[in-house]
């Protein structure tokens, strides 16, 4: 097994419990009593979420926000983080950032582990949420006949991420993202599936559209960019925007600043379509050695 989908599939087989959701959401729904826990936990490896040298305090920033930004997926309120530590170059400057990130966005830490080790460092992040709505969100609600929205403009991270490559321009968009909580606590009563945009907008239409066993069909001139037209296909592709993609009935509002950018069709022959026909090549950023 050398990709990313390929173990997770083997991993279903063992998680096997209702909260895991079988391992296609964003977050494990766990009910306890008469209150709803969203719990997510991600990891980021230096040289492939974050660069070398990089500011520690925004390697901090950035652990944070994205599990964070899980739980925004799902309208969950955090409720504390649980912290995987691995000692780096300036540790000082971490927990600056860490205090930074907790201070901004009202959250807990609550415990975790640190350990020593060689080479490329890895981190990891558990936050647990508390569901604001009932039925939690997920991506297999979409309906043929929903109409597909997006919160904002796709490519700034990776415009950032170059930015900071070169040493010069706007990097903060990469640097520093920021979850959209109250934006997925105000859609979650309203949408029928949503997830956050993480990996590519096309990577992750896809992984909604495989969970909701639907076709989901993209104008790709309605989706908001943050690049030079010439750069569309490849905002589409790059990821960590962060933002949040959700699927509305026909005739919904969205409660919050969005754009419509497609639209939900009974499964056909491929998940995906992006102006009618089924995009090729990358669609966005799987892990594994096998990655296409």
């Amino acid at each position: 097994m050398t990709t990313e989908s390929a173990f997770i599939t083997t991993l279903r087989a063992l998680a096997t419990h209702p909260a895991a959701r079988g391992l296609s959401d964003d977050c494990a729904v766990l009910e306890i009593g008469c209150e709803t826990l969203v719990l997510t936990h991600d990891a980021m490896a230096e040289g492939i979420h974050f660069l070398a040298g990089q500011d520690p305090a925004d390697v901090a920033w950035k652990l944070v926000a994205t599990n964070l930004s899980d739980l925004a997926a799902k309208g969950a309120e955090p409720l504390g983080l649980l912290l995987g530590y691995q000692f780096g170059h300036d540790d000082t400057r971490f927990a600056q950032g860490l205090g930074e990130a907790l201070e901004q966005f009202k959250v807990p830490l609550l415990g975790g582990d640190t350990i020593g080790g060689t080479g490329a460092q890895v981190l990891g992040l558990t936050a647990l949420g508390r569901a604001t709505h009932r039925p939690v969100p997920s991506r297999s609600g979409a309906k043929a006949g929903d109409s597909v929205w997006i919160t904002g403009a796709l490519g700034a991270a990776m415009a950032g991420f170059e930015a900071l490559q070169a040493g010069a321009g706007d990097s903060i968009a990469y640097r520093r993202p920021v979850p959209l909580l109250a934006e997925g606590q105000a859609l979650a009563p309203r949408v029928t599936a949503m997830m956050d945009v993480s990996d590519g907008l096309l990577l992750d239409c896809t992984r909604l559209a495989q969970a909701s066993g639907v076709t989901i069909a993209l104008n790709s001139q309605l989706i908001p960019i943050a690049v030079g037209e010439e750069r569309r296909d490849e905002a589409l592709r790059w990821g960590e925007d962060y933002q949040l993609l959700f699927t509305l009935p026909p005739g919904a509002a969205p409660p919050c600043p969005a754009t419509a950018i497609g639209s939900v069709r009974a499964a056909g022959p491929h998940p995906l379509l992006l102006d009618n026909v089924p995009p090729t090549g990358r669609l966005g950023y799987e892990h594994g050695g096998n990655s296409a």
